[in-house]
């Protein structure tokens, strides 16, 4: 199969977006849908794209975070399960619908969550780390990453970190519960919708495949308080950024 000249492209973008991915819990499907969608990918297929890739990247993600120590193996069923439920449920209405107003509150809820996070970097106080209601988290999560293109690491990464979970911990955990979400959401899509332009989902799948371990390895290198601001930092971002292109 002969690559077209963009193919380099999709490599260095899934490469980067998973080292930031992996590093601090978020952004893969974010950056990439974005991409996709300039290349003018309509929702369905981006998302479609993004998530085949992610099968490869996630499951090495997940397993280097595993090496490294910051997976709570007893959580991610917690939050894997449930996740995988409400990917596959929100594939399937992607499938049979588009939900655009729906970016703009998961954004504006995000833009709250990673101003806290921000705050809490700032004043370095830590409070009893719990696990309450991670189910919840887990479904809700699994049902916008699929309807939206990306936002598990988003929407998982900074509710474990609120419930004042180690930021590697919460990090590697969410990662690693990502696979098996992402797993659920492609298969669903292979059903209804296919995939297509497979020259870009091998081009995500190589760069992130590359950088998975090196990621991994640096979440457990950061300063817990430094990874925590550069999560509320990254989320306060992309956030902003996805308002200012919905009402652009």
């Amino acid at each position: 199969m002969e690559l077209p000249p963009d193919f380099l492209v999709f490599v260095a973008i899934g490469l980067a977006a998973q080292l930031v991915d992996g590093a601090l819990g978020m952004a893969y499907g974010v950056t990439s849908s974005s991409l996709l969608l300039a290349f003018g990918l309509p929702p369905q297929l981006a998302s479609a794209s993004v998530h085949a890739a992610e099968v490869a990247t996630t499951g090495v993600s997940g397993i280097s975070h595993g090496m490294f120590g910051n997976v709570d193996w007893k959580l991610i069923w917690r939050l894997a399960l449930p996740g995988m439920v409400g990917g596959a449920l929100g594939a399937w209405i992607l499938s049979e619908m588009a939900w655009p107003w729906l970016r703009i509150l998961i954004a504006v809820y995000l833009l709250i969550i990673g101003a806290v996070l921000l705050v809490r970097a700032i004043r370095n106080r830590r409070g009893e780390p719990h696990t309450r209601g991670v189910s919840v988290v887990g479904f809700g999560a699994g049902l916008l990453d699929a309807i939206g293109g990306g936002g598990w690491g988003p929407l998982t990464t900074t509710q474990l970190l609120a419930r004042h979970l180690e930021p590697r911990i919460a990090v590697g955990t969410a990662n690693a519960a990502e696979f098996f979400v992402t797993v659920a959401i492609s298969t669903v899509f292979i059903f209804t919708i296919g995939i297509s332009h497979t020259h870009v989902v091998l081009g995500l799948l190589i760069g992130g495949v590359i950088a998975a371990p090196f990621a991994a390895w640096l979440t457990k290198r950061l300063p817990a308080r430094g990874l925590l601001g550069m999560v509320g930092l990254l989320v306060v971002a992309l956030s902003t950024y996805n308002l200012y292109r919905a009402f652009a």
